[in-house]
């Protein structure tokens, strides 16, 4: 379902940069320069057992869709959201748990989970620095047919969406985590210009595709992404515990696609969606109560 598009480097420059140290064995642009990061903004979910979010710091998303936006949150998805702290809570222990649980039959009704999203939604990249987003989450422990229709996500999407609910992919979306049905994967994607096809190949945009995720599901890893702007062309890196696994460069597309997509403020959202498009319904082999865990989220700005 996922694809992804690289720029062509001739051969000369590739091998003046490899000696240059610039390119790496995936002949993708390495930082121009090492980054002094600051931190932003935070939340490590230190409240206490069974309470939830701080919403100083986060909205709850509840139903299945935004007022007045696409129905089944544009995706097809089949759980309700809801504030209820059988669904998101902080366990006392430093971390948030995200539960989506079933209730009923058939398996496709009777989901609840929850989808949380960042009151702040100016996150940018400074003009001649950079942006780092990272978490560190532990995936839903669930695989096989159990799995089915588990869909765990950290993201990120314009600020102009807030409001607006029908001007995607064009206000840009940035997956930093993304996996499916238990699989132990990773999918790191960017999503912009129009929907179907246009220059970022939609519904699929710029992705990694599965990327392999050993222990994601049984332990705490870290999700990141730099979006980097004192090189030329921009690029966005995504990384799994330190380790760079996938680029966009900014010259994969036409300009005016890139700073729609890119030059402006963004928000955060953290969700357990169950079914839809991506993953396909959930079943009735598919468990219940199965939930994400996240330790941490950060935001950084690098100059």
């Amino acid at each position: 379902m996922r694809g992804s598009t690289k720029a062509f480097v001739p051969l000369t420059s590739v091998i003046a940069l490899l000696v240059a140290g610039v390119l790496g064995p995936d002949l993708q642009i390495r930082p121009a320069r090492a980054f002094t990061w600051t931190l932003q903004w935070s939340d490590e979910f230190s409240g206490p057992a069974n309470t939830g979010v701080d919403t100083s710091n986060w909205i709850y998303d509840t139903g299945t869709s935004y007022p007045g936006g696409p129905a089944n949150w544009g995706t097809g998805e089949v759980e309700s959201y809801s504030t209820s702290t059988a669904n998101v809570y902080q366990d006392g222990a430093g971390h948030l748990v995200i539960k989506p649980i079933h209730v009923g039959k058939p398996p496709t009704t009777g989901w609840t989970s929850g989808r949380i999203e960042t009151q702040r939604l100016d996150f940018a990249a400074p003009a001649g620095g950079a942006m780092a987003v990272e978490a560190s989450i532990q995936q839903p422990n669930i695989s096989g047919t159990a799995a089915q229709g588990y869909w765990p996500a950290f993201w990120m999407l314009g600020e102009a969406y807030r409001g607006n609910y029908w001007n995607w992919p064009g206000i840009g979306e940035i997956d930093l985590l993304e996996d499916i049905n238990g699989l132990s994967k990773v999918y790191g994607t960017l999503h912009c210009g129009t929907s179907p096809g246009g220059p970022c190949n939609e519904t699929t945009g710029f992705s990694s595709g599965p990327h392999a995720c050993p222990g994601c599901q049984t332990a705490f890893h870290t999700y990141r992404i730099e979006y980097d702007r004192s090189v030329s062309p921009e690029q966005i890196r995504w990384y799994l515990d330190g380790a760079q696994y996938y680029t966009v460069n900014a010259n994969q597309m036409d300009a005016t696609t890139w700073n729609n997509a890119l030059h402006h403020g963004f928000f955060i959202l953290l969700n357990v969606a169950i079914g839809g498009g991506f993953p396909g319904n959930p079943t009735k082999f598919t468990a219940s109560a199965i939930p994400m865990l996240i330790d941490y989220v950060r935001v950084y700005y690098g100059s």
